[in-house]
């Protein structure tokens, strides 16, 4: 039996009838006479049955020739982009001396039976810089008075008798420690009488050139400096050095604020009897991928159009561009990568890539009408020798590791005990297929990178930006585009930490500067996250005779938090559609097909709040407005035997 062949255009005669008399009616709505006998519905029906003749010879395109074309027309595969995350490296003792660690250093999850290990590579060197308490200040909000403390501290008051939001504790270290893990041992009194010590209203900051930002705080023993302990602050990557009260450090601070509203604050100050810090360990940013620092790819001919292929692929997206040098009698020449030669001269050192058959391509020669050759791009000179640096192989979806799993350092660094991914890793994507390049072609012909409606926003967004999950475009009537991101994370059996799903501010500030180059003018431009709509299920289960009760109702927690699923869930498998409404009807069946499941006694469906945790009130079905994904929050499965 012969292999089907695809359809490129499965519309048929009458889908094509049907859809002119449509627009007809649209665009023209006096026409009322639609009988078959009216000369209007002849013409409909003419064009109609050309077009089908159309479709059906496209339809004997073999695959290969449709592929050349979209070749032809400048269609590239999206490469797989690396999931990056920052990962701690512990010290084995308080640091003495700058350590660094130098970049590609390799950390990595654990070896299992079944997965082999998922490896990252620090992008760059990372400084440990070794630190101490150089100077202790109180300053009290309601008189705005500062009180130097003496080092080492007696006991001293760090707030007012009743702190107030604003009294400030400023901790100034003898050096600027970016990027470090600094543990600050602290002695004080039990006197802070009244906070939750789990959630104590306190901030730690760390002030840089553009003011306090702040801290990740790792552990916090002391309760909100309520009982001796450490407090272990990850600094942020641009804390610098500056002048208070005429000392010059890197300053730290832990601010009063304002409780929760379901917390008590300070009823006293904590009394501190003694203070001092050192240097624990530092985080680095890291990529999962292999860093090829320099490669020599192969030597000039002097001729146009040369392309040099690299030792290892895909070369990864949503990193650095690569930097392609040439040898010369003065040293080495830097070209400039392009997206194509269109505007390129004769002298302009310019290179293409195409990441997917990883590959670097110099400028042509075309030959015009008239016989005379143009060249676009410059040419490398003949014997010279071409190499490149800093690109990266690797990446995919399987980078997105959940936190603290990253736990094994694979390349030696000496006084480096442990390492820690503290948060998860998010942006790894797999290479895009054959098939979804195909769809695009059609929009690629379409947009030539120009954005008019709400599937060009979604095409052009998805190429300058290709470590996202999903894009969706959503435009109004007021000439405003909004743009919505969902990034992609670490789904962990389907269950994905809400702060995962909060694109990063430095990626949406590179999409909407993107697309602000491509926007019809008039257009305003809005990218931003989705809304995010907490749902939790609640069920009781009826399992078949036999049927383990734990399992069941472990399997059947995995299918609704796999099916309500912002990135993997929803009918198709692709991620919960924007918009779509939650009804009990799309999860009676779900729970139905789980193995071992006799019936589904009872369900009903709750929304939730997933910053706070509140949950509403129970609903028959959940409505979604047109910019809202689901969230699923905290699901609860009761399994009963018959």
């Amino acid at each position: 039996m012969a292999l089907p062949a695809p359809n490129l255009d499965d519309r048929r005669y009458e889908d094509l009838v049907a859809d002119a008399v449509a627009m007809v009616r649209r665009t023209c709505p006096e026409w009322t006479d639609q009988n078959p006998s009216d000369p209007g519905m002849t013409l409909i029906e003419t064009f109609a049955y050309l077009s089908y003749q159309l479709i059906y010879r496209l339809n004997q395109v073999p695959d290969r020739v449709r592929l050349k074309f979209l070749d032809l027309i400048g269609l590239r595969l999206h490469p797989p982009t690396p999931a990056q995350a920052g990962v701690t490296f512990w010290l084995s003792a308080p640091a003495s001396a700058t350590l660094v660690v130098p970049a590609g250093t390799e950390a990595g999850t654990l070896r299992t039976d079944a997965e082999p290990p998922v490896v990252f590579s620090t992008v760059a060197d990372l400084r440990i810089i070794p630190c101490a308490v150089l100077a202790l200040f109180s300053r009290y909000a309601s008189t705005e008075h500062t009180t130097r403390h003496p080092l080492p501290s007696v006991p001293v008051a760090v707030f007012t008798d009743e702190p107030v939001p604003g009294d400030t504790l400023l901790v100034g270290l003898d050096t600027a420690a970016p990027r470090c893990a600094v543990r600050l041992d602290v002695d004080c009194e039990i006197a802070g009488l009244g906070v939750d010590p789990s959630r104590p209203p306190l901030v730690w900051e760390a002030h840089t050139a553009d003011g306090w930002v702040p801290c990740d705080v790792g552990t916090d023993e002391t309760g909100g400096l309520n009982r001796p302990g450490a407090v272990v602050l990850h600094l942020p990557p641009d804390h610098a050095e500056s002048v208070f009260e005429e000392v010059r450090a890197g300053w730290l601070r832990a601010r009063v604020v304002s409780p929760a509203h379901d917390t008590p604050g300070y009823t006293a100050s904590p009394i501190l009897r003694g203070l001092s810090g050192c240097t624990t360990g530092a985080t680095a940013d890291v990529v999962h991928a292999e860093l090829v620092a320099q490669e020599t790819i192969g030597t000039a001919d002097g001729t146009p159009g040369q392309v040099f292929a690299l030792q290892s692929g895909p070369v990864l997206g949503g990193l650095s561009d690569p930097v392609v040098e040439t040898s010369s009698d003065t040293g080495w020449d830097r070209w400039h990568l392009v997206v194509d030669f269109a505007a390129s001269g004769p002298a302009d050192r310019h290179f293409m890539l195409d990441p997917v058959a990883g590959e670097i391509l110099f400028g042509p020669a075309v030959r015009l009408p008239d016989g005379t050759l143009s060249q676009y791009g410059a040419v490398p000179p003949r014997d010279a020798v071409v190499r490149v640096r800093g690109y990266a192989i690797g990446g995919g979806a399987r980078g997105n590791v959940s936190a603290r799993t990253v736990r094994t350092l694979r390349t030696s660094v000496p006084f480096v005990a442990a390492v820690e991914n503290r948060h998860s890793a998010q942006g790894g994507t797999e290479g895009e297929t054959l098939d979804e390049a195909a769809d695009r072609g059609p929009l690629l012909l379409r947009t030539r990178n120009r954005a008019v409606t709400a599937e060009d926003y979604e095409f052009i967004g998805r190429k300058a930006v290709p470590e996202i999950a999903r894009i969706r475009c959503l435009t109004g009537s007021s000439g405003e585009a909004r743009v919505l991101v969902v990034p992609a994370a670490a789904d962990p059996d389907g269950r994905i930490r809400f702060a995962d799903l909060v694109p990063d501010p430095q990626l949406l500030a590179r999409l909407a500067e993107h697309l602000d180059e491509v926007r019809v003018i008039g257009t305003r431009v809005v990218v931003e996250p989705p809304r995010y709509r907490g749902i939790t299920v609640v069920a009781r289960l009826i399992a078949k005779p036999r049927a383990p009760l734990d399992r069941v109702r472990d399997d059947a927690l995995g299918a609704l938090y796999n099916y309500l699923n912002p990135l993997c869930g929803g009918p198709s498998g692709h991620g919960w559609p924007f918009g779509r409404t939650v009804r009990p009807g799309d999860v009676y069946p779900l729970l139905q097909e789980v193995r071992g499941v006799a019936c589904v006694e009872d369900l009903r469906l709750f929304t939730a709040n997933p910053v706070t945790g509140e949950r509403g009130n129970a609903e028959g079905r959940i409505e979604l407005s047109a910019n809202s994904l689901v969230f699923s929050f905290e699901h609860q499965v009761r399994v009963e035997a018959r």
